[in-house]
């Protein structure tokens, strides 16, 4: 899986919390979780779960959409040097409201791997739509929570797998969701994604109505 850029997660994550005037221990002990694996996260040592990720948006008030974006170094980042930011981003570090697309070229999506063998591939972004454009991927073995716990976070879920196989906990329900299966849910309701097959499990999720 080629990608032309991978977004600097931990730094964009570090920004938000200082910006809001949180401390490492604070943000930790909101979403759950040990303050080593935030200060790990945020200095790019670890990736979060999906479900972690959500968690500390969630707690920032940031849009999941918004890690994505490259911001120009600043001593409250404080993880990247100036030029650390790699070129294609560079050029829109300074345009919070930047356009992805009208195409994106199969080698030129900005990549996210994440905890728990879950890939975010950015499909596109249009100024002021309040999605998630995402091709996604489970890997065998894959979750969107490596505790196995289930999450839930604003915006209405959409999702179309168009291979593999994988399992969505829903609430108290559980489905087998198969290639040519689409799924649609708010999600506030508590879910899980999990791939107990053998390949890996791709498809593309819209997530609107993310937190700002």
């Amino acid at each position: 899986m080629s990608a032309a850029v991978v977004p600097p997660v931990g730094a964009r994550i570090r920004q938000a919390r200082l910006g809001r005037g949180m401390s490492l221990r604070a943000l930790a002990r909101e979403v759950g979780v040990s303050a080593s694996l935030v200060s790990q996260i945020e200095t790019g040592k670890s990736q979060p779960s999906v479900s972690t990720l959500y968690a500390i948006t969630t707690v920032l008030g940031i849009s999941v959409e918004s890690v994505f974006d490259a911001r120009a170094s600043s001593p409250m980042a404080g993880v990247d040097s100036p030029g650390a930011v790699l070129p294609a981003l560079a050029a829109f570090a300074a345009d919070p409201g930047r356009r992805i697309g009208p195409l994106v070229g199969a080698g030129e999506r900005e990549t996210l791997e994440l905890d728990s063998g879950v890939v975010w591939e950015r499909l596109g972004r249009v100024p002021g739509a309040d999605v998630d454009f995402l091709l996604v991927t489970y890997r065998p073995g894959g979750s969107s929570s490596g505790s196995g716990g289930l999450m839930r976070h604003t915006g209405t879920e959409y999702g179309y797998l168009t291979s593999g196989e994988l399992i969505l906990t829903l609430g108290f329900d559980e489905y087998t969701v198969r290639p040519g299966d689409a799924v649609s849910f708010e999600s506030t309701t508590p879910h899980r994604y999990r791939n107990d097959g053998e390949v890996p499990a791709v498809g593309v999720w819209f997530v609107s109505g993310d937190v700002q």
